[in-house]
């Protein structure tokens, strides 16, 4: 069986100069960043149907492109993979003093359980002093300085959101949120009313927002949920088709009314398989 080192060998070869391969010794960190972003979401996609076949496979894709980067730093003498696995140890053990009191990996299992809301506190201010450390001007330090603009807008409002929180800067619970989604929808469609392009949008963007404010409120992932409405969606729009297919009638010659009532028989038969099962 291949170990890690292998792997790290081989990436090595596919980037050497003279008679590795000409794609991968092209390709930058920018240039990879989307194909990460691409793996990631197959390791969640992979999880949520279920499918442990294949999540070994999409875990290995992911790893390759941490192997990748760090073959790029280390070409550039900046780090090497040993030091990426040397990082997250020491920034876990850190922020796991309730599992490693002295800083020692390997000392006795013999410390005292914390309850969750005690790790989850201890978390957060082990987490904000990393900010300070890193902070060029402490005294201008943001909650929200360290959650990346690359994250995916739901996730990335969700982030924000929650961070706000830490400081009472949040609804006392869910039903207050509803009637902001409820005002955030009116002013929609009074941006709507108005005609008014880019007032359209950025009401839309406060409508999303607040959205994703009341599922967190929920406990719900709005990455996760929207992810599922968009399965959901795909599923009776297939059903849809395959209807119209088998009675050899093309979709642009349907009414809307014809296809929401096939929209419909999609729903019914998905609630009776799951009253089945």
């Amino acid at each position: 069986m291949y170990s890690l080192e292998d792997l790290l060998h081989l990436m090595n070869r596919l980037r050497d100069p003279q008679y590795g391969c000409p794609w991968d010794i092209k390709q930058t960190y920018a240039s990879i960043v989307p194909h990460t972003l691409e793996e990631a979401y197959e390791v969640a996609d992979a999880i949520e149907r279920g499918d442990f076949d294949h999540l070994q496979g999409e875990l290995g894709d992911l790893l390759f492109q941490v192997v990748y980067y760090s073959q790029l730093a280390r070409e550039e003498r900046r780090f090497e993979f040993a030091g990426v696995v040397d990082s997250i140890t020491r920034k876990l053990i850190r922020r796991h003093p309730h599992v490693f009191p002295s800083g020692d990996l390997y000392a006795p299992l013999d410390v005292p359980r914390l309850s969750e809301d005690q790790v989850k506190e201890r978390w957060e201010q082990i987490k904000a002093e990393e900010r300070a450390e890193k902070s060029d001007a402490p005294q201008q330090l943001s909650l929200l300085d360290d959650v990346p603009n690359a994250l995916p807008s739901l996730s990335r409002a969700a982030k924000l959101q929650k961070r706000a929180s830490q400081v009472g800067f949040d609804w006392p619970s869910a039903l207050p949120v509803v009637d902001n989604v409820r005002e955030e929808l009116d002013e929609v469609l009074e941006a709507m009313a108005d005609n008014d392009p880019a007032a359209i949008a950025d009401e839309v963007g406060d409508l999303l927002f607040a959205a994703v404010n009341l599922a967190r409120h929920l406990k719900v992932d709005p990455e996760t949920a929207l992810r599922g409405a968009n399965a959901k969606f795909e599923r009776r729009f297939r059903f849809i088709e395959q209807a119209l297919r088998e009675t050899r009638r093309p979709m642009e010659d349907c009414t809307l009314e014809e296809l929401d009532a096939l929209w419909g028989e999609a729903k019914r038969q998905e609630k009776n398989v799951s009253s089945c099962g």
